[in-house]
């Protein structure tokens, strides 16, 4: 007698993460049922043609929550009776330079709450997504047994809420670590990096950055993050953390090198002693000046392609500003059989962003 596929809910189901699993879960027929929970309604979300078809189809059932709300997320879990079979975690706070408050009730409460939910009705997975910004910082690649010190005030509450979700009975839990995830529907990873390239065309000058083309910025592309999530429903150990990182190594240097060729435009770097130099006063004054640079040509370019309203910007926060290296093996997870089908970044993968954002009409058309 054949089994039936599984039945999945997806917190946070509509994010950037979110709508590239549910893709993802749909195209390759892996479930029978996948419900959403998000508190953003589908319509609103900024989904591609493709994922809003999949959204309302009747493989997916959404349900609009707070998901920090107890009474939500037992609705969420309970409504029609049905049995999840594994619960995906995707929700939660992803601006930086939050307060505390915003990080508890967003990241800590929502996973927690969802957590006990999940271990209440013996939920076979229930995999949460952390960030690799938990690791000190350092040139040597992190693995899952390295030394923890998140630089973020974000990845502080990831790891709280790591910590407490270990402590509840019960709950089936795998966690993992996504190093800077990039791809179609990409806002906050790499995609103001490509802004910022299509600013600097408009303005016909050279981009410059922070610190030098070493510095560490590791990334997974977001197609191989949802495929490892997959992965992990069957072939993950429970109680294990598993980071996700792609074979390249990404620095600097390499995503400059990528813009340049996508814009045709030049690039450098302040170099370690200027950035010292600059950064010491004050990097909350070295960030307000750079966005200040870039904004109004990015709002002059976009209004001039006739877009009205894009979550799109090239604002860059000041916690990511700082010479902090994001280097992550994310090698562990190739022995339980996964493969990372695209280990290096490219700029076909980049322009792919690009032209998600333009069929929405978020990203000026015409610049690459």
């Amino acid at each position: 007698m054949a089994t039936s596929k599984p039945k999945v809910l997806i917190l946070g189901g509509l994010g950037f993460i979110g709508r590239n699993l549910i893709e993802y879960l749909a195209d390759n027929n892996l479930v029978s049922k996948i419900r959403v929970a998000d508190k953003v309604l589908p319509d609103l979300a900024g989904l591609s043609a493709k994922q809003s078809a999949i959204v309302k189809s009747d493989l997916v059932e959404f349900k609009q929550a707070n998901l920090a709300r107890e009474a939500m997320v037992n609705k969420v879990f309970d409504d029609g009776g049905i049995k999840w079979d594994f619960v995906f975690n995707l929700a939660g706070e992803t601006k930086y330079s939050q307060t505390e408050e915003v990080y508890k009730e967003n990241i800590i409460d929502v996973s927690v709450t969802c957590g006990k939910a999940a271990a209440a009705r013996g939920i076979q997975r229930f995999i949460e997504s952390s960030t690799a910004q938990v690791y000190d910082a350092g040139k040597k690649a992190s693995d899952e047994t390295s030394k923890l010190h998140p630089w973020t005030k974000l990845a502080k509450a990831k790891l709280e809420a790591e910590e407490q979700l270990k402590a509840i009975k019960n709950l089936n839990l795998i966690i993992v670590r996504p190093a800077i995830v990039y791809g179609p529907g990409d806002i906050s990873g790499i995609t103001p990096r490509i802004i910022c390239g299509a600013v600097y065309k408009y303005l016909n000058e050279e981009m410059e950055f922070l610190w030098d083309k070493d510095l560490r910025i590791n990334t997974v592309h977001v197609r191989d993050v949802v495929a490892a999530l997959w992965h992990l429903t069957t072939n993950g150990n429970l109680g294990e953390i598993y980071n996700l990182a792609d074979q390249n190594d990404t620095d600097q240097g390499t995503v400059n090198l990528l813009l340049e060729k996508l814009f045709h435009i030049k690039t450098g770097f302040m170099g370690n002693i200027k950035s010292k130099l600059a950064t010491s006063v004050a990097m909350k004054t070295v960030a307000e000046t750079a966005n200040e640079k870039h904004l109004k040509p990015w709002s002059d370019l976009t209004k001039s392609k006739g877009i009205t309203n894009t979550p799109l910007t090239p604002y860059l926060d000041e916690e990511l500003l700082y010479n902090t290296s994001l280097s992550i093996d994310g090698s562990k997870i190739t022995k339980t059989g996964f493969s990372y089908r695209y280990p290096k970044m490219d700029e076909g993968l980049l322009r792919e962003v690009v032209q998600y954002f333009v069929a929405l009409n978020y990203f000026p058309n015409g610049v690459i």
